[in-house]
């Protein structure tokens, strides 16, 4: 059977059909679901733990006692995790950690004129909230991504949301990473806990972390209250786009295709490649390696929304990919550098045939918190700086003021803003009336 049956010959297309195949697959945010969310909300809102629980019974089918899990058991969950799993969540927390280190900036300190002194500085914000999903797989690796550049950051307070009953790899990768405050509720109700607050879960300024449909439509809603939280960023359905040339080996591009095909219905998966043997040749490897796969009804349907296109050449694949603004990018080539020197828009990329994406998304050091659905036009991963806030700073001596005041006179004057023009003038008065006085 084959499972990749979308071949298109992007020269042979019309505009209008090429922007067709490159247009995602269409989200389900429907007004049901819109009103189903704001409801959930506006019941958290008003009724707190209560509403809560009644969601976890009706979504979840548990019935929670006890929000908060307790930290001995979260301590404990080492006991539960093997010798392997363990090393390997140290080794991916010790490369997220390097290269999140590495982001810290320094502060700005300068004078830009004599007298006149103004700083940039950094602070965390005082309290986040992580999401982490719990479904049909424990996305623990996320807790990693997420914790790490908070502990960073010097955010003071942490809270962490994960549907119940909470995997022990969550707790273990929260325990590792200092998260003592770990909440089982999952769901839009766990976004609306986390924005407005309960009589158990306190509210946080800014919520972090992926989700279904659901959980994106309240992180949307909750940012749109005068008083709701902020978020990262509104995550779609994953994707990956494959640049390659005949250099490239069609079964490490079949597996890169199937590792992302595989986190949903609606992820999207694409090969831009001037070799239509390649493209052959991926094709018959695709379809043998996805017989191996357990997840085949997932990727079965995402590689209905999944496509090769064949290119004149290399020129071509580089200019379609940066229209695409994908989510993760792979550059398969005898050059790969060379490619990206003409890179403008991707969320993550990885170069040459030792580096597949699924490195990004455990261990590599990078952060796999991305822009999905083409937001890579000018959108970043996720990083330090999203935990952080600028605080600027300006410091005037008397002769520094005097020295710039003419100038701030004159501008604001223009504007006809008196006032502003008053708060200078004032002071540069005083000053003149003291040194004559003396």
């Amino acid at each position: 059977m084959n499972y990749l049956k979308n071949i298109f010959y992007w020269s042979k297309l019309n505009y209008d059909e090429q922007q067709k195949i490159l247009s995602r697959p269409i989200l389900n945010r429907n007004h049901t679901m819109k009103d189903t969310v704001k409801k959930i909300i506006e019941n958290v809102k008003n009724f707190g733990d209560n509403a809560l629980r009644k969601y976890s019974i009706l979504f979840d089918k548990f019935n929670v006692n006890e929000f908060r899990i307790p930290e001995e058991k979260i301590i404990s969950s080492f006991l539960n995790i093997n010798e392997n799993l363990k090393s390997s969540i140290l080794i991916a927390k010790k490369n997220i950690t390097s290269f999140h280190e590495a982001q810290i900036l320094s502060t700005i300190d300068i004078e830009t004129q004599i007298g006149v002194r103004c700083q940039q500085v950094y602070l965390p914000l005082n309290s986040v909230g992580i999401y982490i999903p719990n479904g049909t797989t424990s996305l623990f690796s996320s807790v990693l991504m997420l914790a790490i550049p908070a502990k960073i950051a010097g955010c003071k307070e942490i809270i962490l949301c994960s549907p119940p009953p909470i995997n022990n790899n969550i707790l273990y990768a929260s325990y590792v990473c200092g998260i003592k405050k770990i909440f089982q509720v999952g769901g839009a109700q766990a976004i609306a806990a986390l924005a407005f607050g309960t009589e158990t879960i306190p509210k946080v300024d800014k919520i972090f972390g992926p989700g279904n449909t659901y959980v994106t439509e309240a992180k949307l809603q909750v940012s749109s209250v005068f008083n709701g939280a902020e978020i990262d960023m509104l995550a779609g359905p994953s994707e990956l786009l494959v640049i390659a040339d005949e250099t490239a080996n069609p079964d490490f591009i079949a597996a890169d295709l199937l590792s992302q095909a595989e986190h949903g219905s609606s992820s999207q998966v694409i090969l831009l490649t001037s070799s239509v043997q390649l493209s052959k040749n991926v094709i018959s490897s695709l379809n043998e390696q996805v017989k191996k796969l357990p997840r085949l009804s997932e990727i079965s349907k995402s590689l209905k929304n999944s496509m090769i296109i064949i290119t004149d050449n290399m020129s071509q694949c580089i200019e379609i990919s940066n229209m695409y603004a994908p989510e993760h990018l792979i550059i398969q080539t005898k050059q790969p550098r060379k490619i990206l020197n003409n890179i403008s828009n991707a969320s993550s990329i990885f170069l040459g045939q030792w580096s597949p994406e699924s490195v990004g998304d455990y261990a590599s050091g990078t952060n796999h918190v991305l822009p999905t659905y083409g937001k890579s036009l000018t959108n970043s991963a996720l990083g330090l700086a999203d935990f952080q806030k600028r605080i600027l700073i300006q410091e005037l001596t008397s002769q520094g003021l005097i020295d710039l005041s003419n100038t701030i006179e004159i501008l604001s004057s223009e504007e006809q803003l008196d006032a502003h023009k008053n708060a200078v003038k004032i002071r540069v008065d005083f000053l003149k009336r003291k040194k004559y006085d003396q």
